[in-house]
């Protein structure tokens, strides 16, 4: 094997004091298989070694929560001996690598997250952050993010039925693909990753291991150079259609009793799975890598352990259930192999053609990781950092309607059409609401009940105000769920960061998950499960740039009744316009000073928990009652882009009775709805604002607003 020199010891991801924390550990030198997996378990996606600390801070429970974080997802209770299974998960640098093959296999990995645990998947979301347009390399990363999306969702037959999609330059060399699934499962079925019985047969299943992905998450812990491209080796390559038959054939099992635990083989392959499953079961584990199927030749062990292959699981069987479970595998034309056995010594032991070339005790790799609390800069230092400016005088709009054009067709509000019709949002026949609308909404099959899904962010917030920003992440899912008539029940989440090296960097860290944490317990919403990715910035796009904070949210809620839900959709001429939550005024941040005023200025609005909640809970009463028959939450844009895109979900336009200046129009005010009632009906605690009713909106017809909001991608694509 290699001589272990500081060369290898570097090129590995492990710094001085890190390598001799290794030494300590072992008590001797590392081998090469032994720095290897050293280096993908102490790596920042798989410890999350500067982030934990602050993870811990986090509410996680509620008397419906099942599984928080820990496990491959979180599980909730969702009444009737059911429980939905979710989990986000990002695969940043992958795709900014190789878009489809990134894009695909984070899908492929998020989707092996939840069925794991037992349950079927129902819905796929995702939340993508781009850099600008006009960026050479953009157009082909975006199109590939997206065939990759719709190619392995569409093939692996689970619903993508929503997402969201932005722009900014601060993603120019560095863009973001987090993916989320949906599950549902019995309540008293779900799988766990423990791995339990001396002398229990550890086995694997799917497809075999090749050389793809190998250093996958050392990769993903490290931020991007001009060499970039020479780092595509490093990502995985998918294969949907395995992916389904790896589906059926562990849920198949699944209904037997033949499964102690079970552990998808993800990040770092089947290091962290065999790891992670040892760790979780406070056992041993002894793997024989002479069994382990391989599809190219001449595999070393390092190779094995650190492959990254597509659409493996690792499973802990009770003995003498081998065969059963090798017939269900190959039945389903998917490779099966006994690899290795639970042991009660609490080391790794690899064996390879009779000799071991691997002994590591478990606790270093796992539980006793490199823990770090980093440096962070204080709100006042990270303020003059951020250097953003003071909004200073905001000019009165000259053309409210020339306004709203602008903005109803700028890249961060411009139709996702183009992006979601690549998406089979209809397989499983269980969709209710797709992308276009607050929240996503999907039926439990064979029941009333569904779920409803969302994922949000606003990065510019969080840069402003990382603690009002984090807040507002939640705040906005909430808000989403609670516009379709759902309950909010939990968020997964997936924190994307900057290098947590620089105190300023700790400091959006640390701030945006103190926001995300009081919100959740304002809003009695906690968080069952999540993913961090650090060091997403890039020296190819000129020095260090980093993205802006992005701890991208994807919240989950439950209505009992799909049919009692609401849309954003206008319904009928006629109708009165309320806005609950008051009138808008705030243009620190807003797309309006960004996109008219060419600013980017301000702070970040601030989230009132209180109102938030007690606003959410009267619009959930009201279309539970029937009471409204339409429902849009006010964001991005302000109060007019709202009306305009429920003007045109309905092709119904809308007057407006008040006189609107920039603040109202434009103001992104947070915790704040519009509903339509018929005329007559009074809605308690909410401003009437005008009627539905004619072909247009501030003066722009229906006609005009459709072409400005579907030119940005049909120009763009076609150019």
């Amino acid at each position: 094997m290699s001589a272990i020199t500081p060369e290898v010891v570097a090129a590995h991801g492990l710094s001085e004091e890190e390598y001799a924390r290794v030494l300590h550990a072992l008590g001797r030198e590392p081998n090469l298989v032994e720095l290897g997996i050293f280096s993908v378990m102490w790596s920042e996606h798989c410890s999350y070694k500067s982030s934990r600390i602050h993870l811990k801070k986090l509410p996680t429970e509620a008397p419906w929560v099942i599984c928080g974080p820990g496990e491959n997802a979180g599980v909730i209770d969702i009444g009737d001996g059911q429980a939905a299974i979710f989990k986000m998960e990002s695969h940043n640098h992958p795709s900014y690598i190789e878009p489809y093959q990134g894009a695909a296999t984070g899908v492929g990995g998020i989707l092996r997250d939840v069925f794991t645990m037992g349950a079927r998947p129902v819905a796929n979301m995702n939340a993508l952050r781009f850099g600008r347009p006009d960026h050479p390399k953009m157009k082909h990363l975006v199109k590939g993010v997206v065939a990759g999306i719709g190619g392995y969702g569409n093939c692996v037959g689970v619903p993508t039925v929503g997402g969201e999609t932005n722009f900014h330059k601060a993603y120019d060399g560095n863009i973001l693909v987090n993916a989320m699934t949906v599950g549902v499962a019995d309540a008293d079925k779900i799988f766990y990753s423990a791995a339990t019985g001396l002398g229990n047969p550890i086995v694997y299943v799917g497809s075999k291991t090749g050389r793809d992905g190998i250093h996958g998450a050392t990769m993903a812990s490290a931020d991007f150079d001009e060499k970039s491209d020479e780092k595509r080796p490093t990502v995985q390559v998918g294969d949907p259609f395995t992916e389904k038959l790896l589906i059926e054939a562990c849920l198949e099992l699944m209904a037997t009793d033949a499964i102690v635990a079970i552990q998808d083989m993800g990040a770092a392959g089947l290091t962290s799975s065999s790891v992670e499953m040892a760790t979780n079961g406070k056992a041993g584990i002894i793997l024989d890598m002479d069994k382990v199927p391989c599809r190219e030749e001449g595999m070393t062990p390092y190779e094995m352990m650190l492959s990254e292959s597509q659409e493996r699981m690792l499973m802990v069987l009770k003995p003498g259930k081998e065969p059963m479970a090798e017939a269900i595998f190959k039945k389903w034309e998917l490779d099966f192999a006994v690899i290795g056995e639970v042991t009660d010594t609490g080391h790794m032991v690899l064996t390879f053609e009779g000799e071991v070339v691997c002994d590591i005790p478990l606790g270093p790799l796992a539980e006793d990781a490199p823990l770090y609390d980093r440096p962070a800069a204080s709100p006042e230092d990270y303020k003059a950092w951020a250097a953003v400016p003071p909004i200073g005088e905001v000019p009165a709009t000259t053309d409210l309607a020339a306004d709203l054009v602008k903005l109803i067709g700028c890249p961060d509000l411009a139709s996702r059409a183009w992006i979601w019709q690549q998406y089979d949002s209809q397989v499983g026949g269980d969709t209710v609401q797709k992308s276009g609308g607050d929240a996503a909404l999907v039926r439990v099959h064979n029941t009333r009940k569904a779920l409803a899904i969302s994922t949000d962010c606003s990065p510019r917030y969080c840069y402003a105000d990382p603690y009002e920003g984090g807040k507002q992440a939640v705040a906005e899912t909430y808000r989403n769920i609670s516009a379709v008539g759902a309950t909010p029940l939990a968020i997964t989440n997936c924190l994307n960061f900057a290098n947590p090296q620089r105190p300023e960097i700790m400091a959006q860290i640390v701030g945006c998950l103190n926001g995300m944490g009081d919100a959740c317990r304002a809003l009695d919403y906690p968080i069952v499960s999540g993913n961090v990715s650090l060091y997403n910035e890039s020296k190819a796009t000129g020095g260090g740039s980093a993205i802006l904070p992005t701890p991208a949210i994807g919240g989950v809620g439950l209505t009992q009744d799909w049919e009692k839900t609401a849309t954003i959709a206008f319904k009928a001429e006629g109708e009165a316009i309320w806005v609950i939550g008051g009138e808008g005024s705030h243009m620190g941040q807003s797309l309006w000073l960004r996109e008219i005023a060419g600013r980017e200025a301000g702070n970040a609005p601030k989230v009132d928990l209180a109102v938030e909640r007690a606003n959410g809970e009267q619009v959930r009463a009201l279309i539970a009652a029937g009471t409204v028959t339409a429902v849009h939450d006010i964001s991005d844009g302000g109060l007019l882009v709202a009306l305009a895109e429920m003007a045109l979900a309905g092709k119904i336009g809308c007057t407006i009775d008040a006189q609107l200046t920039t603040r109202s129009a434009f103001g992104e005010n947070q915790s704040r709805y519009i509903v339509t009632a018929p005329a007559g009906v009074e809605i308690e605690n909410a401003l009437k604002i005008g009627t539905v009713g004619g072909d247009s909106v501030a003066g722009v017809t229906i006609g005009a607003l459709r072409e400005a909001n579907e030119a940005f991608f049909k120009d763009w694509m076609e150019a």
